[in-house]
């Protein structure tokens, strides 16, 4: 019998190596795996390359994951907002690493390692400080930048609803960078509110197939 649900957050993560690449869902706190990072933190991995939208806020989630000093390389698109002191800090300090990827290209990168390409040229940051070391070329007379894909050990997303399965039906905006990261991750762990019988999802509503998720885990999100 298939059954991809896993009791806990912490036994989810329990096998996340030092020097993992992890990519985490969310845009800012919408979809966000709160609780899979907070497992992350207390399990101790280290050297984490972490794949996010942006580089955490507060002192909370992604963010504090970064103030424990378990992140030793990040690529985001956002890295620097009003209140993601602790990235900065650790940034101007030479304590952590980043790459800067135009949003669109983020996407797009992630997108294309589970699609199994092996790359794409964009005229996205074509020009920029973004290009320096990677391919160019002229396209249809437009100057393009060649982008790899971008693969991971992990990859930590949040859905609404799940069955056994691991099938997955988002709510809303936090749907976001959920169903591209669990392609390209060797393994996907979901958070979600529910965990309903085989059958209670319309496959119509179904985004991210069973196929693509490897761990469940059901803890309700607390909303206003």
């Amino acid at each position: 019998m298939i059954d991809k649900t896993v009791a806990t957050a912490e036994a989810a993560l329990a096998d996340v190596p030092d020097g993992a690449t992890v990519m985490i869902g969310g845009f800012g706190p919408a979809g966000q795996p709160a609780a899979l990072i907070d497992a992350l933190v207390a399990q101790g991995a280290r050297d984490l390359v972490i794949v996010n939208n942006n580089a955490g806020h507060g002192e909370v989630g992604l963010a504090a994951l970064l103030k424990a000093r378990r992140v030793r390389r990040i690529l985001c698109s956002f890295p620097r907002q009003t209140d993601s002191w602790v990235f900065d800090t650790l940034y101007r300090r030479g304590e952590i690493e980043l790459e800067l990827v135009p949003q669109g290209n983020l996407a797009e990168r992630i997108r294309a390692a589970g699609a199994g390409i092996g790359g794409f040229f964009t005229p996205t940051g074509y020009g920029t400080a973004l290009a320096q070391g990677k391919e160019t070329r002229i396209i249809d007379g437009r100057g393009h930048v060649f982008e790899t894909p971008i693969h991971a050990d992990f990859a930590l997303i949040q859905a609404a609803r799940a069955d056994r399965w691991g099938n997955l039906v988002y709510r809303r905006t936090a749907r976001n960078f959920g169903p591209i990261m669990a392609t390209a991750a060797r393994v996907t762990v979901a958070q979600v509110d529910a965990v309903v019988p085989l059958g209670a999802l319309d496959p119509e509503h179904v985004v991210t197939p069973g196929l693509y998720v490897q761990r469940v885990v059901e803890i309700p999100t607390r909303r206003p």
